[in-house]
């Protein structure tokens, strides 16, 4: 389960500080993924044993607080959907104003929890003055600074108090597949062309996020949970910053998942927001599969998908050893071969590479090609073993792990790509010393 927590409140609160305080401390720092959605911040953490994911709907809003009613609050409400508990930012210097008010009234009446954060507390006068925040309705105001960190070590013991413990994964477990991608890029048409008339439904399970429906899929010889991201609420409820709400939906998506298939638009090619999507998978460690739908609304050529295919992997390099299908979830093309591509990245995600093997192949490549000398430092690898990690992860053993490039890196891991399966699957390639 992921557990999301979201910080909110007016501009200029200090809340895109907070949040690199929180993802950057030297207790919770795991991962940072900048720029998910314009500057939108994503990233996990962990703090006590808890780990939980943040985001930051701060820096979105540009000009005069007067945009409150059209940006504000709609990145709000959304953020209410979607989170498991939220940060509510105030300003402990300016005091209450009408938009913490609102913001306020949002927050109560959706009986979501929330802490109520008093930001830019510096001294004992501005803790003082952090008490009338009280009168919000929310709760006690934690007093923080969040620019030079004190405080937010009692936040977050808060914070992870509120963070369920993480539950065993189930033996029989199945891959779980999510259908991901921008808006009305046809994930609703693959869902019910999957599922549609003839569809095979054990069971429809609340999902480990709040209103997230895995649907357990048996038919044509698959056994999968399909992770419904798409036509879950009203359009109009989303309508005004439906980019921001895909967004928090495909965060939630992808970290309960093991394989995303990322739904892009061929007429409108592979965009900015896709790479993010991509990125969001990539950085996850999911496994990855691009279904280029609505392929017959296209004119074709002689090399159309060809042309495409290149175009895409130009543009998510360097992790190009991706599975690209091109369909029609309203013709049905190819539905069957995603669901093909998707259980193949499941099993190499899960393929396990011998040390004795892997030392065969990979030793006499680093013997005729070893690591270029780096300021008079030559790098001598041992051996290599696979870690025993969920997804594949490989240690180089050597000498001086800190004198090893970035492209030596890839190179090392395209070879391994070339000799091992692990198509649609990211790769830790690590440095350890002898």
């Amino acid at each position: 389960m992921s557990f999301l927590v979201a910080i909110v409140g007016r501009p200029n609160v200090g809340k895109s500080t907070l949040f690199n305080r929180i993802t950057g401390s030297r207790h919770a720092i795991v991962d940072e993924v900048a720029g998910v959605t314009r500057d939108r911040h994503y990233g996990h953490a962990e703090w006590n044993g808890k780990k939980f994911s943040i985001v930051d709907t701060g820096g979105y809003v540009f000009g005069s607080e007067d945009v409150f009613e059209d940006e504000i609050r709609k990145q709000v409400k959304i953020a209410i959907e979607e989170s498991h508990l939220l940060l509510f930012v105030v300003d402990s210097i300016e005091g209450i104003t009408p938009y913490d008010e609102d913001v306020a009234d949002l927050i109560r009446r959706s009986k979501k929890p929330a802490i109520l954060v008093s930001n830019k507390v510096d001294n004992t006068e501005r803790t003082l003055m952090s008490a009338e925040f009280y009168a919000l309705g929310i709760g006690e105001p934690f007093s923080v600074s969040s620019i030079n960190g004190s405080g937010t070590g009692e936040l977050l013991d808060e914070l992870a108090k509120h963070v369920p413990d993480e539950e065993p994964e189930p033996e029989d477990e199945v891959p779980r597949v999510a259908i991901v991608g921008r808006p009305n890029v046809g994930k609703s048409s693959l869902m019910n062309a999957l599922l549609g008339e003839e569809r095979h439904i054990v069971t429809d399970i609340a999902g480990t996020t709040r209103d997230s429906i895995h649907t357990r899929f048996r038919s044509f010889g698959y056994d999968m949970l399909l992770v419904d991201t798409a036509g879950l609420r009203k359009k109009s409820k989303v309508s005004e910053d439906i980019e921001f709400y895909s967004v928090m939906r495909s965060i939630r998506a992808i970290e309960n998942c093991d394989i995303c298939m990322i739904v892009i638009d061929a007429q409108s090619g592979f965009e900015a927001q896709d790479m993010n999507i991509f990125s969001l998978a990539q950085k996850n460690s999911k496994g990855i599969v691009i279904l280029v739908n609505k392929w017959d609304l296209v004119e074709k050529e002689t090399n159309t998908i060809k042309k495409m295919e290149e175009e895409i992997r130009t543009k998510i390099a360097p992790f190009r050893d991706v599975p690209i299908l091109f369909i029609s979830a309203h013709t049905k093309q190819r539905v069957l071969k995603a669901l093909d591509a998707a259980k193949e990245v499941y099993e190499n995600r899960r393929r396990r590479i011998t040390t004795a093997k892997l030392n065969e192949v990979m030793q006499p490549i680093i013997e005729n090609y070893p690591p270029p000398a780096l300021k008079g430092k030559y790098v001598k690898i041992k051996y290599i073993q696979q870690l025993h990690t969920k997804t594949p992860a490989f240690a180089f053993f050597c000498n001086l792990p800190q004198y090893v490039s970035d492209s030596y890196k890839r190179f090392l891991e395209n070879k391994i790509r070339e000799n091992f399966n692990f198509t649609g699957v990211p790769l830790m390639i690590l440095f350890r010393k002898k």
